[in-house]
Order: C-alpha cells, then sequence, then structure tokens
C-alpha cells in the first residue's frame, strides 16, 4: 500500500499510582488544571474560550507521536489555551496522571491495546475518550520474504521447530530471537502472552528495550541477507522501510489468544487472515473534569481525525533524518496547510460548543 502525504513547499500490566517524581515535574500542569476546572466555560463576547487556561500534553518516549500530539496543540491555541511543551511519560502513567488531573490530554491512546491501562485510570469516570483520532492501526510479527518463501513459513507457531527457531538466531543459544517492544508499551505483555499460548517458549527469545535500537540492527541484519522476525505496528516508519508483501511478510498466528481487557477478543480480520492483534483505533484522551469545564476542548477533541497514511509519511521523513523539532513543526505546518478547511472547520465547531 503506498501512503500520500502532502506537505508545504518549504506510527498491558496494572497500572500504578503515579510517581512522585512525576508530580513533582508536571507541578505546573496541576496548576494550570486548577484553572481549567475553577469555573465555568463562559468567555467574554470577542475572546476565545480557552483565553487564560494551559493545558499539559503527554506523550510515550516514542518520538514520531511529536507529529500528532503537536497538531492536536496547535489547534488548541487556535481555541486560545496556553499549551505547555509536551512531557514524556510511559502509557501506564500517563493515563493515571491525566486522570487525576496532573495532565490534560494525550494523542495516542490505542483502543483496545491501552484498555487495562484506560480501565486502572478510572476509565470513563475520569477520563474523556470520544470520536477517533486515527483508525486502522494494524500489528503483528513479520519476517523476510526470502526465508518466508524458502522454508514456507507462514505461521508463527512453525517457530516451535527448533530448525525453524535457529534460522532466526543472532546470539548463539539456538533460539529465534524475536525484535519486541519497548516495555511500558502494551504491546509487549500481548508479546509475552502469546509466547505462552503458542508454546514458544522454548525455541523465540523476545528481545525487549529502546525499539528503535533493535530495528535499526533488525534492519542492518537485513541488508545483510540474514534472517529476521520482528513486531511492528502501522502507523510507523519500519513498513515505509521493510515493505510488507515485497520485503516482507505478515505471519498469521493459529489461533486468537490476548491478554487483560481484549481476552476473548476475536483477532480474525474479515479476509480470513488472523495476525494475532486486533486492529487498533487511535484516540485523544483528556481528563474528564477538563472537558467538562471546556465543552469546546471536547468538542475539538472528539472532531479531529488524521489519516493513518499521513501519520506513516511523516514518521517515514522522520527516519530519514527529519526529526529535528523544527522539522516536525514544518511537517504540522504543511499538514494544517494542506487541510486547512478541514481545520479551520474543527476550530468553529469547538468554538460553537462553548457558546
Amino acid at each position: 500500500m503506498t501512503y500520500h502525504m502532502t506537505f508545504s513547499a518549504t506510527p498491558f500490566p496494572a497500572a500504578h499510582a503515579a510517581p512522585r517524581k512525576l508530580r513533582i515535574a508536571l507541578a505546573t500542569a496541576a496548576t494550570g488544571m486548577a484553572l481549567m476546572c475553577a469555573g465555568t466555560a463562559a468567555w467574554a463576547a470577542g475572546d476565545l474560550p480557552g483565553k487564560g487556561v494551559t493545558v499539559q500534553p503527554l506523550k510515550s518516549s516514542l518520538a514520531e507521536e511529536t507529529f500528532q500530539t503537536t497538531l492536536v496543540m496547535k489547534a488548541l491555541e487556535k481555541l486560545g489555551y496556553t499549551v505547555q511543551p509536551i512531557k514524556e511519560v510511559e502509557y501506564p502513567t500517563a493515563h493515571i496522571a491525566i486522570a487525576n488531573g496532573d495532565a490534560t490530554f494525550m494523542a495516542d491512546h490505542w483502543n483496545h491495546q491501552h484498555a487495562d491501562y484506560y480501565k486502572n485510570a478510572g476509565g470513563d469516570a475520569k477520563l474523556y475518550r470520544k470520536g477517533v483520532f486515527s483508525d486502522n492501526a494494524a500489528q503483528g510479527y513479520l519476517i523476510d520474504k526470502k526465508t518466508a518463501d524458502q522454508y514456507k513459513i507462514h505461521n508463527i507457531e512453525q517457530f516451535k521447530d527448533p530448525k525453524i527457531a535457529k534460522l532466526f538466531d543472532t546470539d548463539g543459544d539456538g533460539k529465534a530471537d524475536l525484535t519486541g517492544c519497548t516495555p511500558g508499551w502494551g504491546c509487549e505483555v500481548m508479546i509475552e502472552h502469546q509466547l505462552d499460548a503458542y508454546g514458544l517458549r522454548p525455541t523465540v527469545t523476545h528481545q525487549q528495550g529502546t525499539y528503535s535500537a533493535l530495528m535499526a540492527d533488525t534492519i542492518t541484519r537485513y541488508k545483510a541477507g540474514k534472517p529476521i522476525l520482528y513486531y511492528t505496528w502501522t502507523p510507523y516508519w519500519v513498513s515505509n522501510v521493510l515493505k510488507p508483501g515485497k520485503d516482507v511478510v505478515w505471519l498469521e498466528v493459529p489461533f486468537s489468544s490476548l491478554p487483560g481487557e481484549q481476552k476473548g477478543l476475536d483477532t480474525k480480520l474479515p479476509n480470513g487472515k488472523n495476525y494475532g492483534f486486533v486492529v487498533n483505533s487511535q484516540h485523544i484522551v483528556a481528563n474528564k473534569a477538563f472537558t467538562e469545564a471546556h465543552p469546546d476542548a471536547a468538542k475539538l477533541f472528539a472532531l479531529m481525525q488524521l489519516p493513518v497514511g499521513d501519520i506513516n509519511a511523516q514518521n517515514h521523513l522522520m527516519s530519514q533524518g527529519q526529526s529535528k523539532p523544527a522539522d516536525i513543526e514544518r511537517h504540522v505546518n504543511g499538514w494544517i496547510k494542506a487541510h486547512q478547511k478541514t481545520f479551520d472547520g474543527w476550530i468553529d465547531q469547538a468554538k460553537a460548543a462553548a457558546k
């Protein structure tokens, strides 16, 4: 599949209580939240509904989430809000921080992948999640096409065979090395669960760590002609470098098996393929007290939509070296310019909701 994005010319363990250092780091955000929720959303004629109100965005350590987060920030600024710089907090703590009012929103809540984080932070009683920011986020396991074709590998269950697994051994222990997921993202718990469910523990090692570094090594191995086994998702730049169907192939799973709140969900796709993961949608999740006090922001969060192909395209630019803050700022401004009518429509509808 080819994605196109138009720029201007110039991507579940139980959550625990937020650590004290997070509360200190977000002290200014908490102060801002007190201002947000102190009164009603009434605003004087000629003023913007967010005037005098400070908001605090969060995202994970994944740099590629900056694009969509910044887009939301710019929309809030158009409504008059004072938007603080993004703070990086991994998903479990981010959900709790937003629920508790230590921060305002995050633009990268995955449903169903973050279902346990959402529930453990208080769910709908403390969090606001309306509308779909980005849809059709897929994830799963892939291997290089050359090895798949040579050994007729199409299902992760085939890695129970020590001979197959050994093909993907990178450290000499005879087990396949699966490039996995950064701890705290949620996907690592799903992978760990499936290694047990599919009986792969004796033959597969889940390599966890900083995902971008792990994938850099994986891509280097691929370029050297060596077999690779990895987990990835869309939207993300990896599938622009290792193209499914051309360079790599998705592996199916023998049956659906997911942990926690996703237990019992069928992961089979309409085309009959089963890659082991539910197709996710991404949402803006915000503090519920904030959205109740500021219906304009609530309306904005529910309205905003960003095509998955646009996120893929921007993330690919980042992987090619355009990853500095100024680059991402240019990408966001370019997206807004290319979709000005849509963007302005969001702002107009949000303002109307405040009246």
